[in-house]
């Protein structure tokens, strides 16, 4: 194959991923997002695409604590928040469990919150259990980055995830998304509380 040729067959393909952003990740080729968020004032480049309001959200696989395998359809008919966080075991992130933990009790049975970080299931387990977290569940994206991935928190130098917040309908349609700006800042928790409670109202 000439080079003229070779060089020709990867414009065509790069022109492809640009105007068809799915065929990209189809083809195990994940799109990258530059300087949307930062760690510590930097920008870093995100893995995966942006969920938006009203898409279908992706089906992932993630761990619990006991190591059981988890996915977004086990939870299907529920209302569910789901919080990425670098790891639990910092100050902003720790301040954020408490928070939706203080939540959770004053939310309908049918609302899952879960949160999902890098960090190993025992280290997770660990945590909840010294901290007395019991109105959120914790999942752990660290064997595969396969929510990072489809969601697109995937630090792509750090190999932690952004900070984030989806809210998902029983139906499984996404309703609410913030990625944070500043990964060491706290999320808008009363939009996402307020939105949280506009979809418990119409699910009602």
């Amino acid at each position: 194959m000439s080079e003229e040729v070779w060089t020709m067959k990867k414009i065509i393909f790069f022109a492809m991923i640009l105007l068809f952003p799915n065929l990209g990740q189809a083809a195990g080729v994940l799109q990258e997002r530059s300087g949307v968020v930062t760690m510590k004032g930097k920008p870093v480049t995100l893995l995966g695409p942006e969920i938006t309001v009203g898409e279908k959200a992706p089906d992932f696989l993630a761990q619990a604590t006991d190591l059981r395998d988890v996915r977004l359809r086990d939870f299907k008919g529920k209302i569910k928040v789901v919080a990425s966080v670098p790891s639990l075991d910092t100050p902003v992130c720790n301040m954020e469990i408490h928070r939706f933990n203080a939540e959770a009790v004053s939310v309908s049975p049918d609302v899952a919150i879960l949160f999902i970080s890098m960090d190993l299931p025992f280290a997770q387990k660990r945590f909840c259990g010294a901290n007395g977290i019991q109105g959120v569940q914790t999942l752990s994206d660290h064997r595969t980055a396969d929510f990072g991935e489809k969601y697109g928190v995937l630090i792509k130098d750090l190999r932690l995830l952004s900070r984030a917040i989806f809210i998902v309908d029983p139906h499984d349609v996404v309703r609410y998304v913030e990625y944070v700006k500043e990964n060491g800042t706290q999320p808008d928790y009363d939009r996402a509380l307020n939105a949280l409670k506009e979809i418990e109202r119409r699910t009602q």
